[in-house]
């Protein structure tokens, strides 16, 4: 069962009652709220993943393997209970369920928003990572689609865009979560109600972002 904005407040002056962390309290929007699956992940100092692979190819910036999914709809004691056998993880999202990612840096994504909440067009939650990205979230599917729908439009190569589109198998890392060990990722666009349960079509999105992509590229 999903949490209400007035259940959210409760939540919130519960878990200063009983000690909760303010951590599994932002896990517990996100399955609650949202509807989004979480997963604990990885976080890096001076170079080194908490994972413990010395040769770990992403530190800071990947799940844990062996850590179980919160499931979308956990309750705050659900995710209390999950939580405390992974206490400081990054805090990772599932793509493909929920949402997908079109990411395209972050200056481009930046312009971009702008154009699109001026056009008024649907915008969902938009992060922004400390290696200089932006992950629009978008409707499922938009990954796979992304070449052809992109070819539609008139844009034979994205990878000429530096924008690419991420699918089910991949995570994004949720804020205010640091990645990477490179400082915490944060919201360009905060989820709404709307836009975060029913993220908009990729397609609604696409023009204006290669329009800006390629302009910045150029």
């Amino acid at each position: 069962m999903g949490f209400t904005i007035g259940g959210i407040r409760e939540m919130r002056s519960g878990t200063r009652r009983r000690g909760r962390s303010s951590e599994c309290t932002a896990v517990a929007e996100f399955t609650g709220l949202w509807g989004w699956d979480v997963v604990p992940g990885a976080r890096a100092a001076s170079g080194a993943c908490s994972c413990g692979k010395s040769n770990c190819s992403a530190p800071g910036a990947h799940p844990f393997g062996f850590a179980p999914t919160v499931h979308a709809g956990a309750t705050l004691d659900e995710v209390t209970e999950a939580w405390s056998e992974f206490p400081g993880a990054a805090v990772m999202l599932p793509v493909g369920r929920s949402f997908d990612v079109i990411e395209v840096a972050e200056s481009a994504g930046r312009h971009a928003l702008v154009r699109l909440e001026r056009m008024g067009l649907p915008v969902g939650p938009v992060i922004a990572t400390p290696e200089g990205r932006a992950h629009f979230l978008v409707a499922p599917g938009a990954a796979a689609a992304l070449p052809d729908v992109l070819y539609r439009m008139g844009w034979d190569d994205p990878s000429a865009l530096d924008l690419r589109g991420l699918g089910p198998g991949t995570h994004v890392t949720a804020p205010p979560s640091d990645r990477a060990g490179l400082g915490p990722v944060r919201w360009l666009r905060s989820p709404a109600l709307d836009s975060a349960t029913k993220p908009p079509a990729a397609r609604l999105l696409l023009g204006t972002l290669a329009y800006v992509a390629h302009r910045s590229r150029a």
